[in-house]
């Protein structure tokens, strides 16, 4: 049976009424249009879906709006959380003059890179296994007015909450600051609800392994298994849904927001990777702690590209907020063997099939097809090149001098500078035409609004340094 064969049989025999055609925008966002079951029929998914291009931010000008919308039927789900039946299908974004994929379609520009990979010679699969942080909160506020400014959040984990007078009591089970990894309950308020976002994603098709507390209060993780570049993106698009609703339903609020708590930890997503050709790992080798020489050179790769990555796998303002000393953000580009101070981490492995490491500077707070493909890109440029990364760094790196510091890069600073870095290293990126001058040229103006917007509004801490100088 085909795909579209089970698809409509899975309309019939779920008894859909709505089917919800997902794609992501240029920034990382879900978007969906949803279909009365009537509409839909196996001739869908041949020719589409149109929707109005022009509505998606950085997309087509309103004189050349009308788009495609293509499901792929290999992702069809049911969404857990609609009253009335809803099938899920991912959608790729089809220039409706040529039939080609919008050039700056994510989804599309993720395939492309799974594509070079394979003309390259160098694999024919690379494995991406995102691990993406996330803080519950109970209530968020904020404003940005010209007359003032604020932002406010809550959590009965919070260690200020100490004092609160709280409806049946204050019980006082919480984690101290820094404290959230790994006290049992009490003290850890949300195994329930972080259970209950692992198994809607067990429905939704993820295959799950774990859900944990995270460092600082309020803060969790729960653990999905590793999958092919585009199957994971797609995933990490669920994981977020589910993650979002489940907390909503609970009455409780969530957040990929990288650095929503002041002087405590922000949210990463470690993203371990691996290629492979046929039934054998590249990346296994006589190496560095089994490590081939591909993959030495694929994680030069990521050194040399990480600044241009950045864009990408640190898109908000508020990410650099995280990635600084003191609070377990790895911000010195080196790599390293179990040794979670490293940009890039080596984890320890009982088998040589499992051989992989770690990008450890990312969040989630971005767009997972272009930051999984332009580490892809990175390291196929590594491989290419032979860009080895010199000696591993296997020490504390938080605790290095100022003199040890001396000539180790770092990642970026700012997204400013990151978006810098991408217009200037962005070769690398253009290779098959994975990326293109346009979609890097609109990625950057559109990241650059944000940065505008940012730098512009008077801070509440600028008034508290400066306001009687």
């Amino acid at each position: 049976m085909s795909d579209i064969s089970k698809v409509m049989k899975m309309i019939k025999d779920k008894e859909v009424k709505f089917v919800d055609l997902r794609f992501t925008d240029t920034k990382g966002k879900w978007q969906h249009t949803a279909q009365t079951v009537e509409t839909i029929d196996e001739d869908t998914f041949k020719d589409g879906i149109m929707f109005d291009g022009s509505s998606i931010a950085g997309w087509k000008s309103i004189d050349k709006a009308d788009m495609i919308l293509k499901p792929d039927p290999s992702t069809a789900v049911m969404d857990p959380f609609t009253a009335q039946p809803q099938l899920v299908l991912f959608c790729d974004v089809i220039e409706p003059d040529d039939g080609k994929p919008y050039e700056l379609d994510p989804r599309s520009t993720g395939k492309k890179a799974e594509e070079y990979l394979k003309e390259s010679g160098i694999g024919d699969t690379a494995f991406f296994g995102p691990e993406a942080e996330f803080f519950i909160f109970d209530d968020v506020k904020w404003a940005t007015n010209q007359e003032y400014t604020f932002y406010s959040i809550d959590s009965e984990e919070g260690a200020y909450n100490t004092g609160t007078d709280m409806e049946g009591g204050n019980m006082g089970h919480r984690p101290k600051d820094k404290g959230g990894y790994f006290p049992v309950p009490p003290v850890d308020s949300a195994t329930d609800i972080r259970a209950e976002m692992v198994s809607t994603m067990s429905e939704m098709g993820l295959e799950m392994e774990k859900h944990h507390h995270e460092v600082a209060p309020s803060q969790h993780e729960l653990g999905m298994k590793f999958g092919p570049l585009i199957k994971s993106a797609d995933d990490l698009q669920k994981y977020k849904y589910c993650v979002h609703m489940v907390a909503q339903a609970y009455g409780k609020t969530a957040t990929f927001m990288p650095k929503p708590v002041y002087n405590d930890n922000g949210s990463g997503m470690h993203v371990h990777q691996s290629v492979w050709k046929g039934n054998k790992s590249v990346f296994a080798g006589n190496g560095y702690n089994g490590l081939s020489d591909e993959c030495l050179y694929y994680i030069g790769g990521i050194i040399k590209h990480a600044k241009a990555i950045n864009a990408f796998s640190n898109a908000t303002t508020n990410s650099y907020k995280r990635l600084i000393p003191g609070f377990e953000a790895p911000v010195l580009l080196a790599y390293s063997f179990r040794n979670r101070s490293a940009a890039c981490r080596v984890p320890y492995v009982s088998s040589p099939k499992a051989a992989r490491f770690e990008v450890r500077f990312g969040d989630a707070s971005g767009n997972p097809y272009f930051t999984f493909a332009s580490m892809l890109m990175a390291g196929i440029d590594g491989i290419k090149n032979k860009i080895h990364p010199g000696d591993a760094m296997d020490k504390d790196l938080y605790a290095l001098s100022e003199e040890e510091l001396k000539g180790v890069p770092t990642v970026c600073g700012s997204l400013r500078e990151a978006l810098d870095a991408l217009d200037k290293d962005r070769d690398f990126l253009k290779a098959g035409n994975v990326f293109t001058d346009n979609l890097i040229d609109s990625y950057i103006a559109l990241k650059m609004d944000e940065v505008l917007q940012f730098e512009h509004t008077p801070h509440p801490v600028e008034f508290k340094m400066y306001y009687s100088v």
